[in-house]
């Protein structure tokens, strides 16, 4: 391998907490496959990967999974999460300090403090990716739990800052940086964008006539499914689910710091419509790809009834999102974008 610096390939190393099936692993193997496809050396070290429950690539041998202290408990007694979390993490970032020769950049996800001991191995830049604010994402409902997270709430500002480049999954969590990591924001210490991707191979155009709705989110309070059906219950109050034959199958109702969702949806030749907050504002092309509305069941509702009265201009849209994907959030886009920052990075380049 030449010289940091030179036109050659990469020797990089991507660290993850657990190699399972959410979100922030796809990014993660996204990530892997299109650095690697790049002709770099790409190895992702993990407390935990399950062969039966994981995205195939990681069994495809593009890239390396090693697995570090998968003993340690994930959990005590169904508490201390985040503390178990920190200590797995840290258990990885050690034996790959000891373990393994020098990288050119290190790139890390979720868990920032390991970020002061990978700089510890000095020939390595480090990358962090910030999908969120860990601390917002917290719970701090009682006297107890602000006690227990003052420190890691504290860790994960003081360690973040320590990155040789953050990035984050939208302008949206970037704003969110600013807001909550005030003396990095202070300091300067400002993240860059990188969307995730999806990959729009894997989508043919549908051949189905009859117009469907689909909400696809974790059954979990925040994701606010309750729009979704309130929504569709006044569409079929006012008759048009008689008339028409709508289902609920076949467009994104999301509201998300990034959202995947919606990209998936649009990828897939169908609009979207999503919330006119966070990160679908930066995905979705109201009018052109979607629409984006107020969080009320009547404004949902009313852009679902715009669909079903004019099914030429729901498929015209379906079009326009699939190139609006592969134009701007495939994983071919992602991977050019990841590359250039940590070829710049590794390169000792500033904003």
């Amino acid at each position: 391998m030449e010289k940091k610096g030179s036109s050659s390939k990469m020797n990089i190393a991507i660290i993850h907490p657990d190699l399972g099936i959410g979100g922030a692993e796809r990014l993660v193997v996204d990530a892997a496959m299109e650095l690697a496809s790049l002709g770099h050396k790409v190895h992702i070290f993990t407390a935990h990967h399950d062969k039966n429950r994981c995205f195939e690539e990681t069994l495809s041998g593009v890239f390396d999974v090693t697995v570090y202290g998968a003993f340690l408990p994930r959990h005590i007694f169904y508490r201390l999460h985040a503390v178990c979390a920190y200590l797995r993490c840290m258990f990885v970032a050690l034996s790959l300090l000891l373990m393994w020769p020098s990288f050119d950049v290190i790139l890390a996800d979720q868990v920032s403090v390991v970020i002061p001991l990978l700089k510890l191995k000095k020939s390595a830049k480090v990358v962090f990716y910030c999908h969120f604010p860990d601390l917002l994402l917290a719970q701090h409902t009682t006297a107890l739990r602000r006690i227990y997270r003052k420190p890691i709430d504290f860790l994960e500002e003081i360690t973040t800052g320590m990155a040789d480049l953050i990035l984050v999954n939208s302008r949206f969590t970037a704003s969110t940086f600013a807001k909550t990591f005030k003396n990095l924001d202070a300091r300067g210490i400002k993240p860059a964008v990188l969307y995730p991707a999806v990959n729009v191979d894997q989508f043919e155009k549908p051949n189905v006539t009859k117009l469907n709705f689909l909400s696809i989110n974790r059954f979990e309070r925040k994701k606010n499914i309750e729009l979704a059906i309130s929504a569709f219950a006044m569409l079929c109050t006012h008759g048009m689910h008689d008339r028409q034959g709508v289902n609920i199958d076949d467009v994104s109702l999301t509201d998300e710091h990034f959202g995947i969702v919606p990209l998936e949806a649009m990828a897939a030749y169908k609009p979207v419509i999503a919330c006119n907050s966070g990160g679908p504002v930066e995905s979705v092309k109201h009018g052109v790809t979607g629409f984006l509305c107020d969080p009320s069941p009547r404004e949902f509702s009313l852009a679902m009834a715009n669909l079903i009265q004019d099914p030429h201009m729901a498929e015209k849209m379906g079009l326009d999102a699939h190139e609006h994907v592969t134009e701007s959030f495939s994983t071919k886009i992602f991977g050019q974008h990841l590359n250039r920052y940590l070829v710049d990075v590794a390169r000792g380049k500033k904003e």
